[in-house]
């Protein structure tokens, strides 16, 4: 299903693709096959991204959701338009090495990459977007992240909001080396339980 969205022609990779090529890719089911799209980790992961709210939203419209409250309708927009902007790769997040000729550090992009990976596998959980604030480039400076999601309908909201900060915080520690001050998850939206299931 193809993403539409007003400003995605504008949103441009740092690979240089655009959010419009790849949905315009995915909605073809990914062929003919370009290796410049699926050898590209930006654009791998920015198709991932879509895929899974192109489900959402194509559940979401088929489910029979009477109960269900409906999502603000830029809901979905704002989630494409979130993973635009989190899938450049943004500042480089130092990482320590021993040899002090050695330079290692890893892009916020690839970090805000494992937040989304940590929820997808939690049912019932889509995040919408994720922020890292403070001086994140600086060696041990305190930084925040922000953290916004959607919850599928009847779901126990407390023990998934504290399995999502557990999770990632476990990621981000083993994996990056941020003073994190603290970790903010805001609920913005509730979506249908069937859709969100399927769309994982």
């Amino acid at each position: 299903m193809a993403m539409t969205d007003t400003n995605s022609d504008r949103t441009v990779l740092d690979c240089g693709k655009t959010l419009d090529e790849l949905s315009t890719y995915l909605a073809h089911d990914r062929t003919p096959y370009d290796p410049a799209i699926e050898e590209c980790p930006e654009c791998v992961n920015a198709l991932r991204a879509l895929e899974r709210v192109s489900h959402l939203s194509r559940d979401l419209i088929a489910h029979d959701a009477d109960t269900v409250p409906a999502p603000p309708p830029s809901w979905l927009n704002d989630i494409i338009n979130n993973i635009g902007a989190e899938l450049r790769a943004g500042r480089d997040l130092p990482l320590h090495h021993p040899d002090p000729l050695v330079s290692l550090s890893i892009t916020e992009g690839a970090v805000r990459a494992l937040i989304r990976d940590v929820s997808d596998t939690i049912p019932g959980i889509l995040v919408g977007a994720c922020r890292i604030t403070g001086e994140a480039d600086t060696p041990h400076a305190p930084v925040h992240v922000n953290i916004t999601v959607s919850i599928a309908t009847h779901t126990p909201m407390p023990p998934l909001l504290t399995q999502l900060r557990e999770q990632v915080m476990k990621v981000l520690h083993e994996h990056t080396e941020l003073h994190i001050d603290a970790l903010n998850i805001t609920v913005e939206n509730i979506h249908d339980a069937a859709a969100g299931d399927d769309a994982r």
